[in-house]
């Protein structure tokens, strides 16, 4: 590729910025989409994070198939796509898989795009994805924006090893037990939330995890974007204060102490007993694990066994 400056020179050999990318996009626009399951990343909020692989690919695919025709139509026009629109999401994705597939063994390309990000993260994509394996066809990924991964890179917590876990259970009972499962997972976790269950959830994730560091992105890439970090109650704390909004993405760093070892009962024992008789036992759950960093509910189980022993 000839060389990109960031000025116009004198030399015939440099080129603009715009004319390279125009250059590129040209050749792509250009060249064939092949027959294919395409899984096209789009835009989280800014939409200029679009990649020009995704822009050729949504303007040479056969079909093209989206969340919300109303979202995906500001993305295309943006970029001077015209094209028709169909639908595909978690209503009626059972009724339209088959269309697709039908689409694929015609020798056909098809694309897949979401509202935001990467299509089958937290959509029925992957039932398609699945599908389309299972039926012997091509399926390729066109990369790009994910809110999951942009949280991950600027929470400022260990990248190595995460595990997303989607949405979390609305009531609390429900999710409280999903956070036990997650508790003993040595790795950073990932979550989604929605804006009025934010609080709560921090609470919740709070009261079972013990002080683990944090932090808590919303809107990422757009006009307001915000990235809180602190412990797991400070950011329960602030949530309590504050109106969220947006799309939210929930990071939560592992246990320090599960990092180093493996916490012991006999330990979380005799930092119990020490107490015990000056704190009920929920209350002294809470300042063993937060001490320790393990979670609530197994100190106080232990708690509880101590109790009827003595």
């Amino acid at each position: 590729m000839a060389n990109v400056e960031n000025d116009v020179g004198d030399s015939g050999n440099q080129v603009t910025i715009g004319q390279a990318v125009a250059s590129e996009l040209d050749r792509l626009l250009a060249t064939t989409v092949a027959p294919g399951l395409y899984f096209v990343a789009t835009p989280i909020g800014n939409l200029g994070d679009v990649s020009l692989r995704a822009i050729s690919t949504l303007a040479g695919v056969d079909r093209l198939f989206c969340e919300d025709t109303r979202i995906s139509r500001r993305l295309l026009e943006r970029f001077g796509i015209n094209r028709r629109l169909s639908v595909y999401h978690e209503h009626n994705a059972s009724e339209v898989r088959p269309e697709i597939l039908r689409e694929l063994a015609a020798g056909r390309s098809v694309a897949l795009i979401s509202d935001a990000g990467t299509p089958a993260i937290s959509d029925p994509g992957f039932k398609l994805a699945t599908a389309a394996l299972d039926a012997g066809h091509q399926v390729v990924p066109v990369p790009g924006p994910s809110a999951v991964i942009s949280a991950l890179t600027v929470s400022g917590l260990a990248t190595d090893r995460f595990l997303f876990a989607g949405f979390l259970g609305q009531k609390s009972t429900q999710r409280r037990q999903q956070i036990e499962e997650l508790s003993t997972i040595p790795a950073t976790l990932v979550l989604y939330e929605s804006p009025h269950r934010l609080n709560g959830c921090l609470r919740d994730l709070a009261d079972v995890l013990g002080p683990r560091p944090a932090a808590v992105a919303r809107e990422i890439t757009k006009r307001y974007e915000e990235i809180k970090r602190g412990s797991l109650s400070e950011l329960a704390d602030w949530a309590d204060d504050v109106a969220a909004r947006g799309e939210i993405t929930i990071v939560i760093g592992q246990s320090k102490a599960a990092a180093v070892e493996e916490v012991s009962d006999d330990l979380i024992e005799s930092k119990l007993a020490a107490i015990l008789n000056d704190h009920p036992p929920a209350r002294a759950a809470k300042l063993v694990a937060a001490d320790l960093g393990v979670p609530k509910s197994r100190v106080y189980d232990i708690g509880l066994k101590l109790k009827q022993e003595n």
